[in-house]
């Protein structure tokens, strides 16, 4: 016996690779339903080597179904994620909705795997931020061993991270440059982004950050550690799929960046690339398709008494989206409904 699965938002960028991920990683499905919203109707979406047609989610039934892995907006997931859970089915959600609620938890395997066996009180578990999903499995090892004290990150997300307009934009926009009567506007962006660099990530707070930054600092301290002190800087670039992090981190005891660098090797989830030399590195393009967090540079800082830097690449439709969301239910099978 299986598991019978529902993605919701299935014809989308992460909808779809959620159902790819859970073929690839062989996930025990025995029924599964794609799902989406009117307009999409009927469009089909691959499963291996199986071809779905999508299912209006307004008229969907969960009753009877064990896990609904979503990946829709936070609007259309307050009104749709509780009725799937009222009817007994557990919510995997993508969006930002449930993050910071206290009764849901938020989960990266790889960080706080127990945190899954408290689903119970809402049936639903959130799946974090993209930017944050793939900086705490770094980070965690490193706590464990160490005590991270505080972090300074700054990102170089991927326009993936804003779905298809936002790649859209970026191929348009390049096209554009090198034909300069089709000149294209920005519309999801708030200023050009192809050749161009966007410090600006979701809206604008009152103490100046964005949001995108304070989904780093607060989901850091639900996943790992309420004591860390974090501060981001979060960077729209013209790289199709692909997050990269440049991050500082400050300990209580010193750690030597040989064994920094043995204890990621180690560390479920990292692939360590880390050679001094030209291309001795894991770039965005590198990273595209693959499961692990790969980390390179790692290196002492010497302007503070126990500090390390060191570079975090990882493709944010997986580990940060999809990849993360089968995981969890692969967690939550393991740990909890042992159906298989």
């Amino acid at each position: 016996m299986g598991y019978k699965v529902v993605v919701v938002g299935a014809t989308g960028n992460v909808g779809r690779e959620m159902l790819n991920i859970l073929e690839e990683r062989a996930f025990p499905v025995d029924e599964i339903a794609a799902l989406a919203s009117r307009r999409s109707l009927g469009t089909e979406v691959s499963f291996g080597d199986k071809t779905l047609k999508t299912q209006d989610l307004d008229a969907f039934d969960f009753t009877g179904w064990d896990i609904a892995l979503f990946a829709i907006g936070s609007d259309a997931t307050k009104k749709y994620a509780p009725v799937a859970a009222k009817a007994g089915c557990i919510v995997i959600d993508n969006s930002s909705l449930y993050r910071y609620d206290p009764d849901v938890p938020l989960v990266v395997p790889e960080v706080n795997p127990e945190a899954v066996e408290g689903y119970s009180k809402k049936n639903i578990i959130a799946n974090p931020n993209c930017s944050t999903a793939q900086m705490v499995v770094a980070l965690k090892p490193l706590h464990d061993r160490a005590k991270i004290k505080r972090v300074v990150v700054s990102t170089y997300q991927s326009v993936s991270g804003s779905g298809k307009d936002g790649m859209d934009e970026l191929w348009d926009q390049t096209k554009a440059v090198y034909n300069p009567t089709d000149e294209v506007a920005p519309k999801v962006y708030p200023k050009q982004i192809a050749f161009n660099v966007i410090p600006h990530i979701d809206v604008f707070l009152e103490d100046g950050s964005t949001k995108e930054e304070w989904k780093m600092v607060a989901e850091t301290k639900k996943i790992v550690d309420s004591s860390i002190k974090v501060t981001a800087t979060c960077v729209r670039v013209p790289v199709f799929v692909g997050h990269a992090e440049a991050i500082n981190i400050e300990t209580e005891e010193f750690l030597d960046e040989d064994e920094a660098r043995d204890i990621l090797r180690e560390a479920p989830g990292i692939m360590v690339v880390d050679k001094r030399e030209d291309g001795g590195y894991v770039t965005p393009v590198e990273c595209v398709g693959d499961f692990a967090t790969f980390i390179s540079r790692i290196r002492q800082d010497s302007t503070i008494e126990n500090g390390l830097n060191f570079w975090c690449v990882s493709d944010n439709l997986r580990k940060g989206a999809a990849l993360n969301a089968v995981q969890i239910a692969e967690t939550l099978g393991n740990r909890v409904l042992k159906k298989v």
